[in-house]
């Protein structure tokens, strides 16, 4: 895979920032929709800052079009746990976005409701011309999205139950509630069907994950080892989650 290792998780987020600006205006000299596929939690949160910054100094997001690659459930979106929430707090209210090209997973319908919806939201995807640039962070358990371990490389769009440790570490976004025991979640293949992945990841503790999820085999009990099957995957450390890569811990 294509690991690359920044000086300071400043870097890290600036770097993907620039990557991801580019790839707009790209897009946007050739009259195209830039097509994102966006997730929440504090390791991207740096970027959307940098991408704010970016519009504030002229860049546009006119021909940008975004979809969340996950939602909690059920969860109403305005809940301060919402994925929903919280990519419009910290991106999509601070951009030229139009409305109508923003695409979120409703973490609020009724349960018989969400196959459905799972599936519009693939079509919706297909419709957009497939995700350009996907942007992804990794769970302490290998998860990319809400993939568990033991998500099959075919899943698509769906409902699942989400792992313990996936719980505990969200418990802070719920502020002492109870964080819900489900997700809605865009499956590995259809992750695997954008043409350009970044996984970000810093500090020590996703150190051993992303060794596992690089190095290791690929298996669904690691799902962000999948990303290993990608052409165009890149990974995008700091020293402190990258010190147990081999090219450190095994120098030649």
């Amino acid at each position: 895979m294509d690991v690359r290792i920044f000086p300071n998780a400043h870097a890290v987020d600036a770097f993907a920032a620039r990557e991801i600006a580019a790839l707009i205006q790209a897009r946007a000299a050739g009259g195209k929709l830039c097509v994102l596929g966006l997730a929440a939690g504090v390791t991207p949160i740096a970027v959307y800052r940098a991408l704010i910054d970016l519009r504030q100094q002229g860049l546009s997001f006119a021909n940008v079009a975004t979809f969340n690659v996950d939602e909690y459930y059920p969860i109403a979106p305005s809940s301060p746990g919402s994925f929903t929430r919280f990519m419009r707090e910290n991106f999509l209210d601070h951009v030229d976005l139009d409305p109508a090209n923003v695409h979120e997973l409703d973490g609020s319908l009724e349960v018989q409701r969400v196959a459905e919806h799972c599936a519009h939201y693939e079509r919706a995807i297909v419709a957009a011309g497939g995700i350009d640039l996907q942007l992804l962070g990794i769970g302490r358990n290998g998860h990319i999205g809400f993939n568990e371990p033991g998500s099959p490389r075919t899943t698509r769009t769906r409902l699942v139950t989400l792992d313990t440790v996936t719980r505990r570490d969200a418990q802070d976004s719920f502020g002492g509630d109870e964080v819900p025991q489900q997700a809605i979640t865009m499956g590995i293949d259809s992750i695997l069907c954008a043409r350009r992945i970044l996984l970000l990841a810093v500090g020590g503790q996703k150190a051993a994950i992303v060794t596992s999820a690089v190095e290791a085999a690929v298996t669904d009990q690691v799902p962000a080892s999948f990303l290993q099957e990608h052409a165009n995957a890149s990974v995008y450390l700091d020293p402190a989650a990258a010190e147990r890569l081999s090219r450190f811990s095994q120098p030649e």
